[in-house]
Parts: C-alpha cells; structure tokens; sequence
C-alpha cells in the first residue's frame, strides 16, 4: 500500500494536470472536431466492450444484465448520440438584445470552455455516473480527470483500461484509487469539480474547492418521497414503485423511492398490492431471484441491517426482510408506520427497505415532506389534478414526477440535479455542456454612435439626456437634446 501511494503522490498528479493544461492551452479540446471524434470513439468504445461492461457491473454488483443495459449502457448511448447530433448548434454562439445605451452594437453569448476539470463517480451506477458527466466536459470542449469509485473496483478497472485505448489521453485521463488518491487529487487545482455521491463528501469536495475558489457541481441524494393518493390504479402504482426502487440496483440508487405517505385508510390496500406485485416480479423466495441486485458490500450490508434492526423499528416489518449476509443480499423489504425518529426515517436508505408512513389526510404528507431536507426527486400518484398543482407548487425537490418514478432521468431536455442538502447545479443532455461551459457574454460596437453626454464636462443636460435614456422614451430623449425643459 505504501508503494503505491509512493507511485500516486502530489509531485505526480500536479505534473498529470499540468500535462492536460498544456493540451487544454494549445488548444487541442477546443475545436468541434477534436470533441466530435472522441464522443465517437465513447460511443466505439461502448459499442465494442459491452459485454466486458456488463461483467464489471456484474461483479461489482450482481447488476442483471438487462438492468445493466437499459439503466447505464442504452443511457449512455444515448448520449453521445445526443453530443453527435446536436453539438454544433449547441457551441453557436447565442444572440443578445442591445439597447439604446449601446447602440449601434450587436452583442452574443459565447460557451468556452472552463480548462481542466476533475470528476468524481460513485459506485451504485458507476459506468452510467462516471461517464455521462464525461460526455458533457468533453462536449464543452475540457481537458477531464475521471475518478471512478474504489467501491466498484471492478467497473473502475474497466473504464480505466478501456479510457486509455480509446480516448485522448493527453487530455482524458482516469485515476484509480480510494480516499488517498481522492485526497491528493482534490489538492489540485480544478476549473470545475464534479461530484456524485453523498453528502458527507460532498462537503469535503466543497471544502477542497474553495482553497481555489473552483465551481462545483454535487449529485447528492436524499429521502426521495412518494405520495399516494386513494383515487389511483393501484396495480400500475406498485409496477412502478417497485420498479423504481428494487428494480433501481435493489434501492441503491440516489432517485429511487426512499419512503412512501398514503392515507391510514388507503395503507392496507397498499401494502397489499406491493406484496402481490413483488411476488409475480421476483418470486417467492426473491433472494434466489436473477432479476435483484445485491448489496454492494459487507459495510452497506451492516449499515442496512443496522436500520431494520433498530427496536422502535423490527417489529414494523410487514413484508419481506430475509437476509443472506454471505451473498450480501436482503429481500425487498416493507415496514408499516415507523416512528419518525428511528434510523431508517432520518438517514437516506439506499438500499431495499420501503418505511410506509401513515397520514389522516394526503395534504398532510406536504408538510411533512418539507419537514426534512429537501429530496433529490419526490413523487405523487393521483388523478386529483389540483392535489397535482398543489404538489408542484409546494413541494421543493431536485425534480419532480407525477405517477411515475424516475422516469424524469431519460429526458435530456430537461436538467437533473438536486437543492439544497440534495446537491447543487444540474446536467443531462445541453445542461450537462453547461455545466461545463462558461457563458461568455460579448458586446461589439462601432467607432460610430459616439454621444458626448458620457464624457466630462458633465452639464445638467448631459444630465437630462441620461434620465431620458433610463426612462427610455423617445419624446424624453429629443426633449433633452434640446435642452427643454429650461432651467
């Protein structure tokens, strides 16, 4: 161990950057072409080794092959086949109104790029979260450091090797390692860092980033909500409850759903359905089901079993809940009205036990969603359209999805990220070039257009002229030209 943190020290990584930033300043990730050719060789790359991916993914997590494909792989080629496709309009420069003030004038947006950025992956979908942030740096013309997750060593040997055959390593590099080698890389000086993952290290990376005054941007996480009304079709509401929390890497995903509030008297019906549902998707005994993630590793395990065995907290099971702690997996799991101080209600789950809490009225479950920190993501299932408006209004969330889970995700027109404790700054699709991107604003001007009344003496009809110009009407101007009114 000493060895290698022998071989992976500051004097190491600061010539690594320097080495990107001489590739960032010779211009070399600047121009359309350069960022089209290695989205292409992404896209190669993902074309080539998918089954080398899926069993990475598969040994770090037991991920399904199927939920490896449409979860990471389609999503990241769906991707750079977005970059590809829309690219050049994306670094058109974008038109800006002018004013009077200026004119004659013109004036645009320019998006350059920051320089050198560093990005930290986590491990619950770590080719998916290593890679899409990566698209985005590159689309936006950066020089990039990718940092995959110790905790899927094996994905993050994947894409170390297969970064450096295919892509330009002198300014996309990989860096394997663990709090060590994260530690020394945050030392740097970045453009622009960013971190998914939670939120304990999320406020290290901050705390690292403001020694240079870096941008950040966080994918945390959090307690994603999902409300319940009674007037649903229930059969649909627990498909997709239960696909978007044990069907997300068995709960162990930062959108998937962490608690549910319904009614006292709609609950049973509840519980029921899940219960029914559960068994036609992974069987009878679903520890022995192909279709479940396992629980990344023997201290998430612990952590986990630590909530269900919390006493205010065991006797609420009322599904689930078997345990194979040698091949680290746990039963979907249901828990009925759980104390709001327990465990499980104040830490984010992560993992495939769902707390359902008890309400006398739906509305209820507002104020006690904004009773926490805000979620990455909260959902209501309801036909009641002004419960829906009321939801949307009063409910501060990363994002939002009526009668779905997570489904928000897939649409690259519209940006995903969190607030406040649930993380900071968004990407997908033209958010993710954002996100990289500076916003350079240009103002163009003549050697015409010149106006004295901008320049010393300053006289009370220069004076006049610039309150007619504030004001903006045009009689106001002419009348100041003249001097009128007199003084």
């Amino acid at each position: 161990m000493e060895e290698e943190k022998d071989k992976f020290d500051i004097e190491s990584v600061t010539f690594m950057v320097e080495e990107l930033r001489r590739s960032f300043a010779e211009g070399k990730t600047r121009s359309y072409e350069w960022r089209i050719a290695q989205i292409k060789l992404l896209l190669k790359l993902v074309d080539e080794h998918e089954s080398d991916i899926i069993e990475g993914l598969s040994k770090d997590l037991s991920k399904p092959e199927f939920e490896s494909f449409i979860s990471e792989i389609s999503l990241i080629k769906a991707s750079c086949k977005l970059v590809l496709k829309e690219l050049k309009h994306w670094m058109k420069p974008e038109k800006a109104k002018t004013s009077l003030t200026t004119s004659p004038s013109s004036a645009e947006i320019v998006s350059e790029p920051l320089g050198v950025v560093l990005i930290i992956s986590a491990w619950n979908y770590p080719f998916l979260l290593s890679l899409d942030p990566v698209i985005g740096a590159i689309a936006a013309g950066n020089a990039v450091v990718l940092k995959p997750s110790e905790i899927s060593p094996s994905t993050s040997t994947v894409l170390a090797r297969l970064v450096s055959k295919y892509l330009d390593t002198t300014a996309i590099r990989v860096v394997e390692g663990a709090v060590y080698e994260t530690t020394v890389l945050l030392e740097q000086r970045w453009d622009k860092i960013f971190y998914t993952g939670n939120g304990k290290v999320g406020r290290i990376v901050m705390a690292a980033a403001v020694k240079h005054l870096t941008p950040v941007v966080l994918e945390l996480g959090g307690k994603s909500p999902v409300v319940i009304d009674s007037n649903v079709n229930l059969d649909v509401v627990a498909k997709r409850i239960i696909t978007g929390k044990w069907g997300l890497n068995n709960g162990q995903a930062c959108i998937a759903a962490d608690y549910v509030i319904t009614t006292k008297s709609f609950a049973p019906k509840v519980v029921d359905a899940l219960k029914i549902t559960l068994e036609k998707f992974y069987g009878k005994d679903p520890l022995q089901s192909k279709d479940l993630s396992r629980i990344v590793n023997s201290n998430h395990f612990a952590r986990l079993t630590k909530l269900l065995d919390e006493d205010k907290v065991f006797d609420k099971i009322v599904h689930g809940g078997q345990q194979d702690e040698k091949c680290l997996y746990i039963a979907p799991t249901i828990l009925l009205d759980v104390p709001q101080d327990s465990l499980i209600m104040n830490e984010e789950i992560f993992g495939p036990l769902l707390p359902i809490i008890t309400v006398d009225k739906i509305e209820e479950s507002f104020d006690l969603i904004n009773s926490k920190s805000k979620p990455l993501a909260a959902y209501l299932f309801t036909k009641d359209k002004k419960l829906e408006k009321e939801f949307v209004k009063i409910i501060s969330a990363g994002g939002l999805v009526i009668n779905d889970i997570y489904l928000h995700i897939t649409l690259p027109s519209i940006p995903f990220g969190g607030v406040g404790d649930s993380g900071m700054g968004s990407y997908h699709g033209k958010f993710s070039f954002n996100a990289f991107s500076h916003k350079k604003p240009v103002l163009y001007r003549s050697f015409a257009g010149e106006a004295s009344a901008r320049y010393p003496p300053y006289t009370p009809q220069k004076k006049r002229l610039l309150k007619a110009l504030l004001n903006g009407g045009i009689i106001s101007i002419i009348l100041a030209l003249i001097g009128w009114p007199r003084t």
